[in-house]
């Protein structure tokens, strides 16, 4: 396809147009439209399988009981991260408190002239007006899924030491956004929270609404202890939730939806496990003997089943033997190997080849935004000289 050729030899570049620094890449990925309506359709797909109340059970079954409490709300900022190679697009995970989608709406790309909006071939991203207005509609409906024609009055933006995170400067922007929107926002550490006679309050301030950027995601940690009592009282709401992480990030669904008889068991449409079956690669519980699946590591991915970001992933052509070992002791899934795509771009004058996913930013199943990220390197990560978000033009005719 056109876009695949685009990208590893098409060498222009487009420009952030903002102050924030380090987390951008200035060269724009091509995708093609029919590329793009797959990961689309994949993504309705999962939404309508995980609304099934037998697909609820079965996963709420074996969650922590936090998780298996009702909510209304859906759940910020859903991301799913997919690789695109010649065979089209393939899911390689789900996360519920994807970072960097503000970051991306502020970058307001200025495009060379082959990639700008008056290029009937091409469709670019939404405007950073449109993207905010956007975000803050997501979050006002949020609030009132929760407590209908109530004024949303306080956010907490919650993390641990907020000010440490390598997104801390994204949290500033959206600290900015909520508050040009007339909503009074703090950026609050989680251990600083308390919940006092029914309502979460920081600093004596009561918080109407978090939204959650910890990655702990069923609220464990003793320093959570107090938006943990909170959520369970429903004194806040909470957004993205435990129950939003339990039914779409754990990585064990993946398994679930890869297993064409265990779908067809649980009432799924047969034209809904076949998108499932030709976009997510296949994905497995890895038990069993450990020397089988020594012999047969090559073409799988090892991931945590409850991890994020990378962490504790390993490729199996890569890992080690003492990897490994931690692999089988743990709770882990494998992963058919699904390459992802390249994108070329010019480095400090040298031409250097970079891997790429393409990451949607979700509200109840639509696609609000999507970014690339460049990366060198086994895993996506922003340690690369020349790596970093990216955005993705649409070639109208592939």
């Amino acid at each position: 396809m056109r876009a695949q050729q685009l990208n590893v030899a098409c060498a222009c570049e487009s420009v952030a147009a903002t102050g924030q620094t380090g987390f951008y890449s200035g060269a724009p990925v091509f995708v093609s439209a029919a590329h793009l309506g797959e990961m689309k359709e994949l993504i309705a797909t999962i939404h309508r399988v995980v609304a099934l109340p037998a697909f609820q059970a079965a996963v709420l079954a074996g969650a922590p009981p936090i998780a298996r409490l009702p909510q209304r709300t859906h759940g910020v900022f859903a991301g799913f991260d997919f690789h695109v190679g010649a065979d089209g697009p393939r899911l390689i995970e789900v996360n519920t408190n994807a970072g960097g989608a503000l970051l991306n709406a502020v970058a307001d790309w200025r495009h060379p002239d082959c990639c700008d909006e008056n290029n009937s071939a091409v469709r670019v991203p939404a405007s950073r007006a449109s993207l905010e207005s956007d975000f803050i509609a997501m979050f006002r409906n949020e609030w009132r899924l929760a407590r209908g024609d109530r004024p949303l009055e306080t956010v907490a933006i919650v993390d641990d030491q907020p000010a440490g995170q390598f997104l801390f400067p994204e949290f500033r922007l959206f600290e900015a956004l909520l508050r040009a929107h007339g909503i009074d926002t703090l950026i609050v550490d989680a251990a600083a929270l308390e919940y006092s006679r029914g309502e979460l309050r920081f600093d004596g301030r009561a918080i109407d609404l978090v939204y959650n950027r910890l990655t702990d995601f069923y609220f464990t940690d003793p320093r959570h202890a107090a938006l943990r009592e909170a959520y369970l009282a429903d004194a806040a709401v909470i957004t993205p939730h435990p129950r939003a992480h339990a039914l779409l990030a754990d990585k064990r669904n993946l398994v679930r939806l890869t297993s064409p008889a265990y779908l067809r068991s649980l009432g799924v449409r047969a034209s809904d496990v076949d998108v499932l079956q030709a976009r997510i690669p296949q994905t497995r519980d890895v038990d069993g003997c450990a020397e089988a699946w020594w012999q047969d590591r090559k073409g799988w991915f090892f991931k945590p089943s409850t991890g994020f970001a990378s962490r504790g992933a390993y490729r199996g052509d890569k890992i080690t033997r003492r990897a490994f070992g931690e692999v089988m002791q743990g709770e882990y899934v494998a992963q058919r190997l699904a390459p992802p795509g390249e994108r070329l771009r010019t480095v400090a004058g040298s031409n250097q080849m970079f891997k790429v996913d393409l990451r949607h930013y979700v509200y109840d199943g639509a696609t609000l935004l999507m970014a690339a990220r460049m990366y060198q390197g086994q895993t996506t990560n922003f340690r690369t000289a020349g790596g970093g978000f990216a955005p993705v033009i649409e070639l109208c005719d592939g």
